[in-house]
């Protein structure tokens, strides 16, 4: 949402104001307000994806099935606390997102995920191709 926002480029704009009032972190402790990083390797029979989620929390991520796209969507929510000379600062933030991806080459059963030090990775195999014949003869029926 804070990209869509034109000033933000040049040092104004809402999340600049957010960054400059409190502290300077508002949008970098929280990477889900702009999404998530994939990467996907090719590894001959399967593919590998690696989804970076830092500060998400396992029982967060939901990796849902349905039809040929996978989406892996995850939620954060944060809360700090700082006590001060005559006030209490606290800072909450919410958001999620998700992000879907084609499987129609895959085996859908054979999907396998782990999750460890804020990255996703799943093993994605790929079917296996058929291959047709290089020449094909066809008869002629009488």
């Amino acid at each position: 949402m804070f990209d869509l926002i034109p000033y933000s480029r040049r040092g104004h704009g809402l999340a600049n104001d957010f960054n400059r009032l409190f502290g300077g972190s508002f949008l970098q402790d929280f990477p889900a307000v702009r999404g998530f990083k994939v990467d996907i390797q090719d590894k001959g029979d399967h593919f590998f994806l690696e989804a970076d989620l830092p500060g998400t929390k396992k029982e967060d991520i939901k990796i849902q099935l349905e039809g040929d796209f996978l989406t892996i969507s995850a939620e954060q929510n944060k809360e700090r606390s700082e006590e001060k000379k005559n006030y209490v600062y606290k800072e909450r933030s919410y958001g999620s997102c998700s992000r879907s991806f084609d499987v129609s080459g895959i085996r859908k059963e054979e999907i396998k995920g782990k999750f460890m030090d804020g990255v996703l990775t799943l093993t994605l195999p790929k079917m296996e191709a058929r291959k047709e014949p290089d020449t094909i003869e066809i008869e002629i029926e009488d």
